[in-house]
């Protein structure tokens, strides 16, 4: 079974002061396709392949769309809940990664078994922490 990473678009975007806030929206599409090629690879030293990887958005980003190896989850509310909302849903008996800087976030999912990494993890680094 696939190791399940989801990815938490406005903690990562926000990471980076790039100038993300002019245009959210792109910035997510941005995310969401550098995310791609890590469904195959995988997360060298947090995950093996193949990876399921789910980009939750929320706000500005929530019209952005799946595309090839990504799944993309718009949140109605809250994006953090949705994140917890799918580790408890669809991370129960698999390898599940949750990508945040959001210490509460990173309590929550925990909780339910789920391992957690920084930003940079999926931004050109290894982050454990």
């Amino acid at each position: 079974m696939d190791s399940l990473v989801i990815v938490d678009a406005a903690n990562v975007v926000g990471s980076v002061p790039d100038g993300w806030w002019r245009d959210r929206h792109g910035a997510a599409e941005r995310l969401r396709d550098a995310l791609g090629g890590y469904a195959a690879a995988g997360l060298p030293g947090l995950a093996g392949p193949p990876l399921e990887i789910v980009l939750v958005v929320e706000g500005a980003a929530r019209a952005v769309t799946s595309a090839g190896d990504v799944r993309v989850e718009s949140a109605r509310g809250s994006g953090d809940d949705r994140i917890v909302q799918l580790v408890a849903d669809e991370g129960g008996g698999r390898d599940c990664l949750v990508v945040t800087a959001d210490r509460e976030l990173r309590r929550r999912v925990e909780a339910l078994g789920a391992r957690v990494a920084g930003p940079r993890a999926v931004r050109g680094g290894r982050d454990g922490a």
